[in-house]
């Protein structure tokens, strides 16, 4: 049964709207979870707790790989079960996720279907730390079947929990964006296969884990600026030209103009980290966070 062999980790911030029924999917599943709650402002700790969850709770937001880092090294399971808040498993995919686990022993990670609201099948087609001969353009045809990708979403992740810690789990030197990437990277580096299971089922809201304001909007592409230049340099290849940083500042200045408070806070975000990452300023620091993990 998935209980004795799997532990959910949700990471929970500001997720009060999506994580009763994320915990509700998994106690339907019979997967106990820890939510990982970094520092939220809404009543996150108070749904995990009146739902049987184990309550990690972070006194400040420890970003995404971090805090999943945490609950990881707190389960005791010989799996674990890498669960966005905004996400819900269908009826039997712990079970055939773990099946599919005893199957393919090769792999390292593997993650089921993930159906976002419109109906559509999300697979990620492209990745900077993909070979290039593995990068697709456009939509990736989706697989008839369990099939062998180059990256898998970490929005869902069942993962062999000895192999994580071996790996060191999610970079945390990443406070948001590109851990799963990496992660995905090392596994396959280390020789581990990633795996889809077609016979699993997970509905994602995608993006609906926290409520969306501008300040967020700036956080969020301020990490993902900086993020993508960091694994960049982690594996030696060429980060963005800095001509994006040029355009960015131009885009946010326009729409500053046109009072689109959303769109110029997301390129004021962009041009920011970027220039954070060039003058040498982590993540972590950015933060206030401490080096260790």
């Amino acid at each position: 049964m998935p209980a004795a062999a799997i532990t959910a980790i949700v990471v929970s911030y500001d997720s009060a709207e999506v994580l009763p029924a994320c915990l509700d999917a998994l106690a339907r599943e019979g997967v106990p979870a820890i939510v990982v709650d970094n520092a939220s402002a809404d009543d996150s700790r108070g749904i995990a707790e009146r739902r049987g969850a184990r309550l990690l709770a972070n006194a400040r937001n420890e970003g995404y790989g971090r805090a999943n880092n945490r609950g990881v090294a707190a389960a005791a399971t010989p799996y674990v079960l890498i669960v966005n808040p905004d996400l819900e498993l269908k009826p039997g995919a712990a079970a055939a996720l773990l099946a599919a686990a005893e199957r393919y022993p090769d792999a390292g990670m593997l993650a089921p279907r993930i159906v976002e609201p419109s109906g559509r099948v999300f697979l990620q087609p492209r990745s900077l730390l993909s070979p290039p001969h593995l990068n697709r353009s456009g939509a990736m045809t989706i697989p008839e079947g369990d099939a062998c990708l180059p990256f898998l979403s970490g929005a869902c992740l069942l993962v062999r929990r000895a192999l994580f810690l071996a790996l060191g789990g999610f970079d945390p030197a990443i406070f948001l964006f590109y851990e799963d990437d990496d992660l995905c990277r090392r596994m396959r580096d280390a020789g581990h296969a990633l795996v889809h299971v077609d016979g699993a089922e997970a509905r994602h809201g995608r993006g609906r884990s926290s409520a969306p304001s501008p300040r967020r909007r700036f956080k969020a592409r301020w990490h993902l600026a900086w993020s993508e230049r960091y694994v960049a340099q982690k594996y030696g290849l060429p980060g963005p030209a800095a001509l994006r940083t040029l355009e960015n500042l131009a885009k946010a200045a326009g729409y500053g103009l046109l009072l689109n408070r959303e769109k110029m806070s997301a390129h004021a975000g962009s041009a920011a980290g970027a220039r954070a990452w060039a003058r040498g300023e982590t993540a972590l620091a950015h933060e206030g966070l401490e080096a260790s993990p």
